[in-house]
């Protein structure tokens, strides 16, 4: 019967409601990915919308010119200075070009990207702008066999179909260890970020690089579990202060777990730079606004947002030009110095 309507019929928003068995309004929270729905529902909402077509006559719809002039923006969450660098220079550059910003949070909730994805990609807007570390390659597909514009920010598509833009990961990694050794340090912690993510494999290759490059054994011990929030560096902390001997340095994979880090140290009664170096990474605000100030790699967020949005905004206005659709732009980091850091005695070390 929904096949029939589908063929003789416009299907609406009200078909999808009727058909699901739920309210108008719950379906167009669920269409817009708004939050506050129950996942079954927005499952139910969403296989309905598919299976009646809905989403198809949307993309048709999609305003007189064929443009909406909305970027859609998904991200894990508004909670860290991280995320909030790149949308601002999202939210400048897009203000610039005369566009509007639809943001989506997962709310870090797992699985749930593919249904955002959707709901984003559903001719609500004209592209996709995507800051979710951990998004499955097969939503990445799904977007390309659409044609539907979409970058990617700080992470890298292994098959290179996608417009990427990151930074220099692994250099500034080696800058961080280089710094510490160049104080002295020989005995050098790290914490590791998300496994999964490719800007915390090249920044765990740039640590160990720097050290096989000053000729200091590599030492797995010192390397401690982290996955890029404050409670894993708060947890490393509490391992690092047991340990004997103890690190005279940390480098932590980003600025949130060098501050967990920097809570641990405190409450065990050591001080930072005193008795512990560490060094952060990404330079969040937060990174200037603790004491002692955080020395940490500068990655240039806001500009990542801003680059992210032009290379979008190339896919929209140019959508006959595949490789407009597949660039990589890598800005560089750069070593912040402060006041978390100091040189030790070589006999300390």
């Amino acid at each position: 019967m929904a096949n029939n309507r589908t063929k003789n019929s416009k299907i609406t928003i009200y078909d999808v409601a009727k058909e699901s068995g739920v309210s108008y309004s719950t379906v167009s929270r669920v269409l817009n990915g708004f939050e506050f729905v129950k996942e079954e529902t927005r499952n139910k909402v969403l296989a309905t919308a598919e299976k009646l077509g809905y989403v198809a006559n949307m993309q048709a719809r999609s305003l007189a010119g064929g443009r909406t002039r909305i970027i859609g923006l998904l991200v894990p969450g508004l909670d860290n200075g991280y995320i909030g660098e790149m949308v601002r220079g999202i939210d400048d550059e897009i203000a610039k070009l005369n566009y509007d910003l639809m943001l989506y949070t997962t709310r870090r909730r797992v699985g749930s990207e593919a249904q955002y994805v959707k709901a984003i990609s559903n001719g609500l807007t004209d592209g996709l702008i995507l800051i979710v570390p951990l998004l499955d390659r097969e939503y990445l597909e799904t977007l390309r066999e659409h044609n539907f514009p979409y970058v990617v920010v700080d992470q890298i598509d292994p098959k290179f179909h996608s417009a990427v833009v990151d930074s220099t990961n692994w250099q500034g990694a080696y800058d961080a260890t280089k710094h510490l050794i160049d104080l002295g340090h020989r005995r050098i912690a790290f914490i590791k970020g998300l496994p999964a993510l490719q800007s915390a494999a090249d920044r765990l290759m740039g640590y160990r690089a720097a050290l096989s490059d000053h000729h200091i054994p590599y030492d797995e011990t010192l390397v401690l579990e982290g996955d890029f929030f404050t409670p894993s560096g708060y947890a490393a902390g509490r391992h690092l202060v047991e340990m004997s001997p103890r690190p005279t340095a940390v480098f932590a994979a980003n600025d949130l777990m060098a501050l967990g880090m920097m809570q641990a140290l405190h409450e065990a009664g050591l001080r930072i730079p005193h008795d512990i170096s560490l060094v952060g990474f990404d330079d969040i605000p937060e990174a200037s606004l603790v004491h002692p100030q955080l020395t940490t790699v500068r990655q240039p967020l806001e500009q990542m947002g801003r680059i992210a949005v032009n290379l979008l905004i190339e896919q929209i206005e140019n959508p006959g030009n595949p490789d407009r659709a597949i660039r990589r732009v890598t800005l560089a980091t750069r070593l912040i110095e402060r006041e978390s850091c100091q040189r030790i005695a070589n006999d300390h070390t």
